[in-house]
């Protein structure tokens, strides 16, 4: 049975005039107790043991126990606080040492120290309560938090640390110093909250922590939305998060499953995978990104799937020695290029459409810079479809361009290979190679473009077979410079001028056309005379025969030689 107490400051028959007083009494009965306080201020440091409620009686906020300094409440066995408010500075405000703590309704002031700390091997449940200042710290205990505020916390909101685990539900986070919710060689579950002003992320799990989170809103944040770092695992589903410098990020080994996510007008990047980051992305929206909606970096290497990226600049980057697979991927109405992979990484394309970019492929590095797309679909591109530069090596299987400026284009060292692939309705050329680029394409079919089908130029290499070029309007296939090759199998039709205008270093075998080819010259013109003008010389006004000039000379005989050859 649970013996009853009741205080007041105004005291009375039967009614203890201070808290401790209560519970003193209470455990010197050594029964479950209830104490009741009644409105008013309790300049009291609470120590509580046993089987203890302590409950305020009256409107919320009308009891306040705490002193200037020090701790409110330091809580041994099963105790339960309901309606108080506990005020703190430099020190745990609420501290529970051993057993189980409940703080419901409860206000908690924190003021440069911690607002409740639950120490290994304890319980903390908080339901329905606020916390200013001071952050709330699970260090190797189990803990629920739910429907509660947390504002202003100079440190992390609510940390989550050797080996706590702990669930955070419905629960509201705002201006943070550091994070919102942090988790550190822990365990957490991060559910229906909402997290806002954060100085650094607002969720972050490190120290190969667990963390999972479900239908969250974080915005307005100075730094990542949600971040693993430090080969930490979990999942993150139904979240959305806007107005971040990163939506997310994936550093250091972590490895975190992403489903049905949105990251929106995030300043830097949306996705940001590097430092060996993985993590596997499932359905998820990226929308107006500062810089790039996707990226990995220094050998990131995420799996995007299903993923749709609409405005903002850069969509995928691929940079630094990094890796990614991106499948059913979409993208539109960027700034810049859709695709991008650079500087020794490599990229895996695969089901990708890319609509209204100026520049829908980009690879630019070493021969170690690969890019493999297959079943693409690339629509109103204001420069290029695919552009290969470097010694970047790029394969095209079952890839459309259509509507744009060039389709594909491979120079300086880099290669191109293309099989079963098509371009259509291009302003200036379906395909391009220059410098000493090299284009292999198997069945490659150019239609309508507003020049040439394919050009050759400058010391590049063509080696194409089983193509056709249609309805090219100037020539189907130029070939200058000194590029060579071979077209083998291929169709030109239309009404071109020309099917070939080649310089005779590329060979033309089972071309099927009715149009023209020519052979146009590749040796130089032959240089003009050389003219010399002596402007020291004699002057003659009439044709003069038989003379000889001599100037600039220190010496001079005139000879004259008359009729018959011998002399005057």
């Amino acid at each position: 049975m649970v013996a009853k107490y009741v205080v007041s400051p105004s005291g009375g028959r039967g009614v203890h005039t201070d808290i401790t007083s209560a519970l003193v009494a209470a455990v010197r009965r050594g029964r479950a107790a209830r104490i009741e306080i009644a409105p008013g201020r309790y300049e009291e440091a609470l120590t509580v043991r046993g089987e203890v409620q302590l409950v305020a009686v009256g409107a919320p906020g009308s009891v306040v126990v705490g002193r200037a300094r020090g701790t409110a409440l330091d809580a041994y066995g099963t105790v339960g606080v309901h309606g108080l408010v506990l005020t703190g500075r430099d020190a745990d405000t609420v501290a529970c040492h051993a057993g189980t703590l409940t703080l419901e309704g409860v206000e908690v002031r924190a003021y440069n120290g911690v607002g409740v700390h639950a120490r290994p091997n304890t319980s903390l449940t908080l339901r329905d309560s606020v916390v200013l200042h001071g952050r709330v710290l699970f260090s190797g205990a189990r803990g629920l938090v739910e429907r509660c505020r947390f504002t202003d916390a100079t440190d992390n909101a609510i940390a989550v640390i050797e080996g706590a685990d702990v669930t955070v539900r419905h629960s509201r986070v705002e201006g943070s110093r550091l994070h919102g919710v942090r988790v550190s060689g822990a365990r957490a579950e991060v559910a229906g909250c909402e997290l806002t002003g954060t100085g650094l992320a607002a969720v972050v799990a490190d120290t190969q922590a667990e963390l999972t989170v479900t239908g969250c809103a974080i915005d307005a944040v100075h730094a990542e939305g949600i971040c693993f770092i430090e080969q930490s695992r979990g999942s993150v589903d139904r979240t959305r998060v806007t107005d971040a410098q990163h939506g997310i990020a994936v550093v250091g080994g972590s490895d975190p499953v992403v489903r049905g996510c949105a990251f929106v007008r995030c300043r830097d990047t949306g996705i940001n995978v590097r430092s060996s980051g993985r993590g596997r992305f499932e359905e998820c929206e990226v929308r107006d990104a500062g810089n790039a909606s996707v990226f990995s970096t220094e050998g990131g290497s995420p799996e995007v799937h299903g993923c749709r990226v609409s405005g903002g600049n850069v969509g995928i980057a691929v940079t630094e020695g990094a890796r990614g697979r991106f499948t059913h991927v979409t993208i539109e109405d960027l700034t810049s290029v859709a695709l991008r992979v650079r500087d020794g990484s490599s990229a895996v394309f695969e089901h990708v459409r890319v609509e209204r970019c100026p520049s829908h492929v980009e690879t630019l590095g070493d021969g170690g810079t690969t890019a493999d797309i297959t079943d693409a679909v690339f629509r109103d591109f204001d420069m290029s479809a695919v552009e290969v530069l470097g010694r970047s090596r790029v394969r095209l299987k079952n890839v459309s361009a259509e509507r744009g400026t060039l389709g594909f284009g491979v120079g300086e060292e880099a290669q191109l290979l293309v099989h079963d692939c098509e371009i259509e309705a291009v302003s200036r050329c379906g395909a391009i190679a220059f410098g000493k680029g090299r284009l292999v394409a198997r069945n490659l079919t150019v239609t309508g473009s507003g020049t040439m089908g394919l050009s050759g130029g400058d010391s590049a290499y063509l080696d194409v077979v089983d193509s056709a070029f249609t309805d090219c309007a100037v020539v189907g296939v130029s070939v200058r410079d000194r590029c060579g090759g071979r077209l083998a199998d291929c169709t030109v039709d239309g009404t071109g001028r020309d099917a070939v205008r080649h310089n005779g270093l590329v060979e033309l075998a089972s071309l099927r056309t009715s149009l023209p080819v020519v052979k146009e010259s590749t040796e130089p013109a032959a240089p003009p005379p050389t003219i010399v003008n002596n402007f020291n010389a004699p002057v003659f006004n009439a044709e003069v025969h038989g003379v000889q000039l001599a100037w600039n000379n220190t010496q001079a005989v005139q000879q004259q030689t008359g009729e018959g050859g011998s002399p005057a």
